[in-house]
């Protein structure tokens, strides 16, 4: 396999997980917000990635999971699993699941925790990607795993058969440029800012695009990408602006919440909107009454309060 085994680009965003008030899945409200997803032109999805509380999880509810969005998406976009684990095994399993579900890839961080070596992860990758059929993104995810993998690893990784993408979240610029240039025709690479410079990527080196976060702005964030393959720059830029107002407000340069989890946020945006956030799981808590506030002041001053009538689900 290589880039072109697939054809994941655009904004895909890594949807949230509702659950209720006391911490059970909810499936109805899973199903309408992935309505809206599709709804609103998302070109993807990765469920089940660290936007949709995978660590929560339990086998049972991620094969629920896992199924009601298949189901939902019914084959329009595609659908990436988020199947990290601590080992092999935790990991295997995962990976049956998204398959039997009709998934079309996994994400795939290093174990997180254990802080493992370069030579750990990349004989970890080996084993899964000898195990498995479903095309793999490696995840570089340094908050979760404590661990910024360099771009001689990446390219390691890279040259492994299932291997298709990567999804680069280092907060080193120079360290994802570096992958990108090095490996952008090899596998496809995730991670494209959404301002000046990625336009400039998108549109002189034909990149990818990106993934995370949690669609808290509908259409807008992948019609950034959409503009820019139409050749409107400037209507992309205003749609990348707006993105970046949001990730300024609520997250820290690491992509860590500044005033609770990212969960919490991303969810209390998606409720405060009128969609299908729900709550964050134990041990995360939902956002105090001045975070409430601070999400409440920002969607205000980007008009989003208030969705357009063509935009709400309807019951």
């Amino acid at each position: 396999m290589n880039r072109d085994s697939v054809n994941w680009r655009g904004y895909i965003p890594a949807m949230t997980t509702p659950f209720t008030g006391t911490g059970e899945l909810d499936v109805p409200a899973l199903r309408k917000h992935v309505d809206w997803l599709v709804g609103q032109g998302m070109h993807g999805l990765v469920v089940a990635g660290t936007q949709g509380e995978w660590f929560t999880l339990n086998l049972e509810e991620k094969a629920t999971l896992l199924r009601e969005v298949a189901a939902g998406v019914k084959g329009r976009i595609p659908l990436i699993a988020g199947c990290s684990g601590y080992t092999l095994a935790d990991v295997l399993i995962q990976v049956e699941l998204a398959e039997r579900a009709g998934f079309d890839g996994i994400l795939l961080t290093p174990p997180p925790y254990m802080v493992p070596s370069e030579a750990d992860i990349l004989a970890f990758y080996r084993s899964v990607d000898a195990a498995i059929r479903l095309p793999i993104c490696v995840y570089n995810w340094p908050p979760g795993t404590h661990v910024d993998m360099s771009p001689g690893l990446l390219a390691e990784l890279a040259q492994l058969e299932q291997v298709v993408a990567i999804k680069n979240s280092t907060q080193d610029l120079r360290r994802f440029l570096d992958t990108f240039f090095r490996l952008r025709r090899q596998v496809r690479v995730f991670g494209i800012p959404m301002n000046e410079t990625g336009a400039t990527l998108v549109k002189q080196h034909d990149a990818d695009g990106t993934m995370g976060a949690g669609a808290v702005l509908g259409h807008e964030q992948p019609d950034f990408f959409n503009e820019l393959w139409a050749g409107n720059e400037a209507r992309a830029l205003e749609y990348g602006a707006r993105d970046y107002t949001i990730m300024q407000r609520w997250f820290n340069p690491d992509l860590t919440g500044r005033f609770g989890s990212s969960q919490a946020i991303f969810k209390e945006a998606l409720n405060q909107q009128g969609l299908y956030g729900g709550y964050p799981r134990l041990p995360l808590q939902p956002l105090n009454a001045a975070g409430v506030e601070q999400i409440r002041a920002t969607l205000a001053e980007l008009g989003r309060l208030e969705l357009p009538q063509e935009s709400k689900i309807q019951d």
